[in-house]
């Protein structure tokens, strides 16, 4: 077995005052209190599920009505975007001409907004993780359960970490993961998706599947982590592909091939590194499903077809498009090619090479399919 990171498996209101020091106490009425539901990351996938996890607590009684959104400061149009949210009760910025509901207040303090939450669903960048979780040591609630909407893996050549098992290792809580073809705009407007979460505890399932299912969001829960989050990470990395081929104007065949191999090299990368993955996992909504929608119309794809079309390269191209948004997938291959490269593994996976190398190695995107 080729070596890794070791996977973490252990169990461990609007006001915005100072936190109290510790959590090690609780009162019998804390301990049976409601759930509360706090949103870490207020970009456009973090404002579109804060709006189902807002709505939904208000549809059974074990949650708090009022869910947190912790808002990275920022000055939107001369204000304040979190003064915009609870004022306005819209995310201007990222999720513009959308409603939110007013139960859903947004807090510039990170640590004000997790204080006393049981359920923490983190949203942010996944180059912004580490950081996010450095400073929520010893201030989360040590019964708190997490789960991560992120998709990506902190890959280099030493090996590779799950962002569920650094929410976990750090926080020592428990983590669940959400993945599944759920671009925010369409989710936000209530278009009817699927999507796949992944639990190792049946009751924190149950408990997700009552904050995220929709008549329009429809949930999966299955209990393989690390299958549902690896193909969110690793898709990312197809759909560079996927946009090279649109803006090569190579045709519907090339980027169906670019696709199947790309599904391929996922459960190969996966199946290989994590023990008791399921090949059953990549037909959900986190697998194939989302492949699809990725490669079909993610940013990813947008800003790989845009590096064809105009030749800049692709960090110029995230500020130009993204408007303060992230790509996954330059990052991603970078990572799992200093991974696989440590191993000798490279020649295994030659569509994740391909990427890399036109992406950081100023390879012609028009040498994308040699090789495969």
């Amino acid at each position: 077995m080729l070596s890794i990171f070791p996977r973490h498996t252990s169990l461990v209101t609007r006001s915005f005052a100072r936190l109290r020091p510790s959590f090690r106490e609780f009162s019998l009425s804390s301990r049976l209190s409601k759930e509360k539901v706090c949103v870490v990351g207020s970009g456009n996938w973090g404002t579109a599920v804060s709006k189902i996890l807002a709505n939904n607590v208000l549809r059974y009684g074990e949650f708090d009505p009022e869910v947190r959104l912790w808002v990275h400061e920022e000055i939107s149009r001369g204000e304040k975007l979190s003064e915009v949210i609870n004022q306005r009760h819209e995310n201007v910025k990222y999720l513009p001409n959308i409603q939110l509901p007013t139960n859903l207040v947004a807090c510039p303090d990170l640590r004000a907004c997790v204080k006393d939450a049981t359920v923490i669903a983190f949203v942010v960048p996944h180059q912004f993780l580490k950081g996010v979780c450095a400073d929520l040591v010893n201030q989360v609630r040590p019964d708190a359960k997490a789960i991560s909407l992120i998709k990506g893996i902190d890959a280099s050549s030493e090996g590779v970490r799950l962002f569920s098992e650094e929410i976990s290792g750090t926080l020592g809580i428990e983590t669940s993961v959400l993945s599944g073809a759920n671009i925010a705009q369409e989710v936000a407007l209530e278009h009817f998706c699927e999507t796949t979460i992944g639990s190792r505890v049946k009751e924190h399932g149950e408990i997700y599947r009552k904050l995220f299912n929709t008549e329009y969001f429809r949930v999966t829960v299955v209990d393989d982590v690390a299958g549902v989050e690896l193909c969110g990470a690793l898709k990312n990395i197809v759909a560079i592909g996927a946009g090279i081929v649109d803006g090569l104007k190579l045709g519907d065949n090339t980027k169906a091939a670019i696709m199947r191999i790309g599904l391929m090299e996922i459960i190969q990368f996966a199946q290989t590194f994590y023990s008791g993955v399921k090949v059953e996992t990549f037909f959900e909504s986190c697998g194939v499903a989302d492949l699809i929608t990725t490669c079909a119309g993610g940013r990813n794809r947008r800003v790989a077809e845009a590096h064809v079309l105009t030749g800049k390269p692709f960090h110029v191209l995230e500020k130009e498009m993204l408007h303060g948004q992230k790509l996954q997938g330059t990052l991603t291959a970078k990572e799992v090619h200093a991974f696989l490269a440590a191993r000798q593994l490279t020649d295994r996976y030659p569509l994740f090479t391909k990427i890399h190398d036109i992406v950081y190695r100023n390879q012609a995107p028009s040498t994308l399919v040699d090789g495969l």
